[in-house]
């Protein structure tokens, strides 16, 4: 459960950083997987995860950039601008896997990231194998949560953060420039994405594949409606799914339901519509979410 909602993790907290800035970043799905082709291709030729890890941070700030330039210098559809993007970075994470890689009869494969137990925390009963016997990656994303909460409640960068996101122009009356802290939230956001991907080309597994983040990007965006913007809650909503995921991995491996794998397969997504459907009547947005901000508009 702990591994499975590591990547949520991170995809969540960084579409929250975006769209707390009244930017929604739709092109999550694609800069995962872009992030995890190039993260997993620098590990495969360099020899050092870490590497392939700062590859894929930088892939996914630079697509955070591309993100910026399109809704916030432009102006455009930030559904277009997302949607566009994810289907860029795809295209480009099979083409440049085509071009690396060829089309080699075994998939190209790495030593993927150990775990790492920590002194004595390992040892508690119970807590301690789950929690503290994991990859370096996942106590990351244990810390991100705290310090997005920080960041967000306890900083003036926040407090500018969220007021850009709510009223712009408010923030720009009061001196905060709107757009360059909208570029700061989706770099920010690009990065976590880019950890996201890493995690599931080097850590969940170790290999790229296309199908390596299968809608994770998707289930991130419903995770902020439903965690209602917030680190905390957005993150226990990823557990949640996680949970429900590994559940049906169980119940799949045990045969205790005679049923097609296809409805077990279904369960966690079926779950996450059904929480969408009953939070999201009660969920406020931040108010200038989706909406370009011109300075000589009101």
């Amino acid at each position: 459960m702990i591994r499975i909602a590591t990547p949520l993790t991170f995809g969540t907290i960084g579409e929250l950083f975006a769209e707390r800035s009244g930017v929604l970043n739709l092109g999550i799905e694609g800069i995962m997987m872009l992030a995890a082709m190039t993260g997993f291709s620098a590990a495969y030729f360099s020899g050092n995860l870490w590497l392939g890890v700062l590859a894929a941070v930088v892939t996914g700030v630079l697509a955070g950039l591309l993100m910026g330039v399109l809704t916030v210098s432009l102006g455009l559809s930030q559904h277009v601008s997302g949607i566009g993007t994810t289907l860029l970075c795809s295209g480009l994470s099979f083409f440049f896997y085509r071009l690396i890689f060829g089309q080699p009869s075994s998939i190209p494969n790495i030593k993927s990231f150990a775990v790492v137990p920590l002194p004595l925390l390992s040892s508690i009963p119970f807590i301690g194998p789950v929690l503290f016997d994991q990859f370096a990656l996942v106590y990351l994303a244990m810390g991100i949560v705290p310090l997005s909460a920080w960041l967000l409640y306890h900083t003036p960068w926040g407090l500018n953060l969220r007021t850009v996101g709510e009223n712009p122009h408010a923030a720009y009356s009061a001196g905060v420039s709107v757009s360059a802290t909208r570029y700061q939230a989706l770099m920010i956001s690009g990065a976590f994405m880019g950890l996201a991907g890493a995690f599931l080309s080097m850590a969940q597994f170790n290999a790229y594949t296309f199908g390596v983040v299968s809608g994770r990007g998707w289930i991130c965006i419903a995770l902020i409606v439903f965690g209602q913007w917030s680190p905390w809650k957005s993150a226990a909503g990823a557990l949640l799914f996680a949970f429900i995921d590994a559940l049906q991995l169980r119940l799949q491996a045990s045969s205790v339901i005679d049923l097609p794998y296809q409805v077990f397969l279904m369960m966690p997504f079926v779950l996450t519509i059904v929480g969408m459907a009953l939070v999201s009547r009660n969920a406020r947005a931040p108010a200038a979410l989706l909406k370009p901000f011109k300075k000589e508009e009101r």
